[in-house]
């Protein structure tokens, strides 16, 4: 793939990104992440969970003063089951905070990163020319920093390429606004006059 197309599909690849949100993208991969790698903790908590919520009722239906001994076990059984469930929910807390710091670190080289290193490995590249003498005397402007003069250089058109794709997010997102707006309904627009007529 040529470097312009190249250019173009990475930062496009970066926008979707954070449009779509980096919260949003952790929690489906940590979701996914979770219920292969901790299907067994996830499974035990869930269980837990259900034990925990069966205890309570039936403690909750015991008296404790008729029932002293039954509701003494009960109530030690929660407490054990609260101290277990969260434990579990700090190893899983623990889990999932390295495995953010992982996620945003893959995004970042993906995205952020990766622009870095293609502006620096073709910096003296173009991506390409433009017809003399169209710009007149910025022409030199578009090949900074170290592209070939009359060319348009890797910096000059990932700034370029992120401006049309943040103008075609904005008109995306106005137009779907737009055609989501409530419709008015006929009539003067004046309560007044509305009410007469009904």
């Amino acid at each position: 793939m040529s470097l312009i197309f190249t250019i173009f599909a990475l930062v496009v690849f970066t926008e979707l990104i954070a449009w779509i949100g980096k919260p949003v993208l952790l929690d489906l991969a940590w979701g996914i992440y979770r219920s292969i790698i901790h299907d067994a903790t996830v499974s035990r908590q869930r269980k837990l969970k259900t034990d925990l919520l069966k205890t309570k009722k039936e403690l909750q239906q015991t008296s404790a003063q008729d029932q002293f001994a039954k509701w003494a076990k009960l109530r030690r059984s929660v407490d054990k089951g609260l101290a277990e469930l969260e434990k579990l929910n700090g190893e899983l807390a623990s889990q999932k905070t390295a495995f953010s710091i992982k996620f945003n670190s893959l995004v970042w080289i993906m995205t952020t990163g990766l622009q870095f290193v293609i502006g620096w490995w073709y910096r003296k590249s173009a991506v390409f020319y433009l017809p003399p003498n169209w710009f007149g005397p910025l022409t030199w402007w578009l090949a900074l920093p170290f592209a070939p003069a009359g060319s348009v250089s890797v910096g000059v058109w990932q700034m370029a390429c992120r401006r049309v794709v943040k103008v075609g997010e904005r008109t995306v997102k106005a137009l779907i606004s737009h055609s989501e707006a409530i419709p008015v309904e006929s009539g003067t627009g004046n309560p007044t006059a509305d009410a007469k007529t009904s």
